[in-house]
């Protein structure tokens, strides 16, 4: 079965480091590592997540990371050459997963740094598929054009789509469920999928909050959450023929 036919499982390995100095000096905003999950569990289940960096040196970002469920792989940083060896570490680690778990079909790459271009170069020859996401000011186009797909850091944080907005619509116990199908609707859609089945939708807002049930808000079926989206004029749906289970069309055309 083709890695499209079905529900991709990724692994994740992030080279903090190089992440740190992207973010460094430029004023930009903490690095938020929620947005890349999000993001990346648009693309499928996330099943591994390491990230590699000297952490007595970014102490804020370990809470966080650790909430994440991320390992935390401690390199220190080597006195006489200001070195480390996290690169060589994450790449062994790669390849070694690689080989060992035939299952996952995709690797994310959290770094903007040329040297893991032979990296992912053998992990596509060996058939596996590869996602880099990095910072726009400290990515090295050698890695990003060698990528199946990069993704800047930046286009997360600013956000390609704005959902609608639910305020006044929606009561406020019903909210969140609004919010997180407006939200997998947009993914859905950014991974450019044509038609979007309800079954689809329901999987990825289970991916992205795995506590999510429509019955928690006060709905019987999604369904019956996905019409009452519809009759407050935030969605259009059809209902496929053979089937008969609905499709989402997409957002009510006076709508973003």
């Amino acid at each position: 079965m083709a890695i499209l036919d079905r529900e991709r499982t990724l692994a994740m390995f992030v080279d903090f480091e190089n992440i740190a100095m992207g973010i460094q000096g430029r004023n930009q905003p903490d690095f938020d590592i929620q947005k890349v999950l999000e993001r990346l569990l648009e693309k499928g289940k996330v099943i591994v997540k390491k990230a590699y960096a000297d952490w007595s040196r970014f102490t804020k970002y370990k809470q966080p990371f650790h909430e994440a469920a991320i390992e935390l792989i401690e390199i220190p940083k080597r006195s006489n050459t200001g070195k480390n060896s996290a690169d060589i570490r994450l790449c062994v680690d790669a390849i070694d997963l690689c080989y060992s778990k035939e299952h996952i079909d995709t690797f994310a790459i959290v770094s903007g740094d040329s040297d893991f271009s032979p990296l992912v170069s053998k992990l596509k020859e060996n058939g596996k598929h590869v996602i880099g996401l990095g910072m726009r000011t400290s990515t090295s186009t050698l890695l990003s054009d060698n990528c199946d797909e990069f993704i800047y850091y930046e286009d997360l944080v600013l956000g390609e789509f704005q959902p609608p907005k639910v305020n006044g619509k929606v009561p406020k116990e019903k909210q969140p469920a609004f919010n997180l199908l407006f939200e997998s609707i947009i993914a859905l859609i950014r991974e450019n999928k044509e038609c979007l089945w309800s079954s689809m939708v329901k999987d990825t807002m289970k991916r992205k909050r795995p506590s999510f049930s429509e019955s928690s808000f006060g709905y019987r079926s999604f369904s019956e959450l996905l019409e009452d989206a519809q009759k407050k004029g935030f969605i259009e749906l059809r209902t496929d023929p053979r089937s008969g289970t609905y499709v989402v069309v997409g957002f009510a055309k006076d709508q973003k």
